[in-house]
C-alpha cells in the first residue's frame, strides 16, 4: 500500500480541486489500474511557505491573481467539481486550520480525515461565501464537534497552544520535504501522481532527476 501526505490549506483553490480529484485518480478507470493508497491530509500555512521562500502568492500579484481566479473557475467548470470564489481572497486561513487541526485524534496527530478536510475546504470553496465570517466559523465548529461527539470524541481547543505548535511543526515537516505550495503530495507529486504510482519508468530518468544540472543563465538583481 501507497501512504500519501497531502499537505493543504484551505486557502488555496488548487487544494480543493486537488482533494476531489485525488481519490478519482487513484481508484483508476478503463485506462488505468486501480491503486491500494492510504491519504494522511495534513493542514498547514500556506503563507509560512511562501515566507520561507521569500515568494509572492498568485493572488498577491495583481494580474496573476485574475488569472488565477479564472483558472481555477474553468477547472472546476471542466472537471465537474464545484467552485466558487468567496466572497474576499486572500483571507486569513489560521481560524480554519486551526479548527481543522482542532479535530484530529491522538492515534493520528496533527492529521485530519477525510471528512473534516471535506468540511473545511468545502466551507470556503462552495457558496461564494465570507470564508472566515465569525458566524460561519461558529457554525462550522459545532458542526465538526457535533460530529465527534457522536464518535465518543471532543474537539480540542483551536486557540490552544498545543494546536497552534502543531501547525508550525506540520509547516516545518512541510518544508523539510520540499513543500513550496499547495496542495503538495510526498509519496513514501494528479496525473503525474497517478504514473509514479503505477511505476512509469519516466521517473527513473532525465525528466525528473536531471533538473538540479540545469545551469541558471541569468539571474535578476533584488
Amino acid at each position: 500500500m501507497k501512504h500519501i501526505t497531502f499537505y493543504f490549506d484551505p486557502i488555496s483553490p488548487f487544494a480543493w480541486l486537488a482533494f476531489q480529484r485525488l481519490p478519482q485518480v487513484l481508484m483508476g478507470d478503463d485506462t488505468a489500474p486501480g491503486l491500494s493508497y492510504q491519504v494522511a491530509y495534513k493542514p498547514v500555512l500556506f503563507a509560512a511557505l511562501l515566507k520561507h521562500h521569500g515568494q509572492l502568492g498568485p493572488a498577491e500579484i495583481p494580474h496573476k491573481r485574475d488569472w488565477t481566479y479564472r483558472h481555477v473557475q474553468w477547472l472546476g467548470h471542466s472537471l465537474g467539481v464545484p467552485l466558487a470564489m468567496p466572497a474576499a481572497h486572500p483571507f486569513n486561513p489560521l481560524p480554519l486550520l486551526r479548527l481543522a487541526l482542532a479535530c484530529a485524534t491522538p492515534d493520528a496527530p496533527g492529521q485530519t480525515n477525510r471528512y473534516v478536510t471535506e468540511r473545511v475546504l468545502r466551507h470556503v470553496w462552495e457558496g461564494g461565501a465570507e470564508a472566515v465570517a465569525p458566524k460561519r466559523l461558529a457554525t462550522l465548529q459545532a458542526t465538526l464537534a457535533s460530529d465527534m461527539a457522536q464518535r465518543g470524541r471532543e474537539l480540542a481547543d483551536p486557540a490552544s497552544d498545543a494546536i497552534k505548535q502543531q501547525l508550525r511543526a506540520n509547516t516545518d515537516e512541510a518544508l523539510a520535504a520540499g513543500a513550496f505550495g499547495v496542495p503538495t503530495c510526498v509519496v513514501d507529486g494528479l496525473p503525474m501522481l497517478q504514473a509514479y504510482l503505477t511505476g512509469d519508468a519516466w521517473f527513473d530518468g532525465k525528466g525528473w532527476n536531471g533538473v538540479a544540472d540545469v545551469p541558471v543563465g541569468t539571474r535578476r538583481s533584488s
